[in-house]
């Protein structure tokens, strides 16, 4: 059979959210989980292992340590100190740099040649440190970027549409953050333009930009009402997981290198790109007009200061 082994480092909310929506949906055959608390990863793989009978397909879950990283496919990190209230997610980034270091270091020290997956936050820097620390191929490190986001303003477009969120194909760029933005010229709900439809619904720029900040504040009100967000960042893993295991080609809006597309070099940045079992393969590079290629230099901007100003 083959192998389909995914390495889980950080069994916090986001990591074992992430790990029970694999193990409900399959599409692994192994699950090792690393934690720096052993005991508490040794818990979660035993509890997850003890639900196999009503799984929907096989799935060996077990506790391990760095050496499990050496034939797996991918490594997924969600190793970090989460938002707390009020907090954005940028002012994390310097005690998250040294914990993502830190593993990517023992990871790449056991042999690892796969994929990287990275869901720490802030999510567009700590898959840049991953790559400039582990010397990958940047095809092969990922960032959930704007996923999340991207699932948010679906479903927010569902509901103000009555329309599915799986027909409604519209993208969240940028900094997984304040700066994020939609470009709505390239927003379509099915075949037809998004803003023709919010249009013949008397709905204006405003009504849409008003949805964009709901995005842009999800994570906020989450956060103020339940202390973290994990389910939608969980099954926003999963989806990208999957779609590196089976080869999918699938369209999702990670966080991937920019090498001179939109005028923006060496930044990991959420953009709309086709996944494969190599990685990103390439970037679909929209033709942004005036406004949303300031808002795209402006979200880069605030990441490469961020970065300029770490020591590690």
């Amino acid at each position: 059979m083959e192998k389909r082994k995914v390495v889980l480092v950080g069994t916090g909310f986001v990591g074992m959210s992430f790990a029970y929506s694999l193990f409900n949906q399959g599409g692994a055959n192994e699950l090792v989980l690393i934690d720096v608390l052993k005991e508490k990863a040794q818990g979660e793989a035993l509890d997850l292992a003890h639900g196999i009978a009503y799984s929907p397909s096989r799935m060996d879950v077990k506790y391990g340590e760095y050496e499990e990283c050496k034939d797996a496919n991918i490594v997924v990190i969600t190793a970090g100190i989460a938002q707390k209230p009020g907090q954005t997610r940028l002012e994390l980034v310097e005690t998250n740099a040294k914990i993502i270091k830190s593993v990517v270091e023992q990871v790449m020290q056991a042999g690892f040649k796969g994929i990287f997956v990275v869901a720490s936050n802030p999510v567009d820097i700590m898959t840049h440190i991953t790559q400039k620390f582990s010397g990958m191929p940047v095809s092969k490190v990922i960032g959930s970027g704007t996923m999340l986001d991207t699932a948010r303003l679906r479903y927010l477009l569902g509901e103000e549409l009555n329309i599915s969120p799986k027909n409604t194909h519209a993208y969240v760029m940028g900094e997984h953050g304040d700066s994020s933005f939609v470009p709505w010229e390239h927003c379509y709900v099915g075949c037809k333009k998004l803003t023709d439809i919010a249009k013949a619904r008397h709905k204006t720029m405003k009504d849409l930009e008003k949805i964009r900040d709901d995005v842009k504040n999800a994570a906020y009100e989450i956060i103020e009402k339940k202390k973290a967000t994990y389910y939608g960042i969980g099954m926003a893993l999963t989806r990208l997981v999957k779609a590196i295991l089976d080869d999918e080609k699938s369209i999702l809006t990670v966080s991937t290198y920019l090498n001179g597309e939109y005028n923006e070099k060496d930044i990991y940045i959420g953009m709309p790109a086709i996944i494969t079992n190599k990685g990103v393969r390439e970037l679909l590079e929209l033709p942004l007009n005036e406004q949303d290629q300031q808002k795209l230099s402006n979200s880069c901007k605030i990441l490469r200061e961020t970065i300029q100003g770490l020591k590690l």
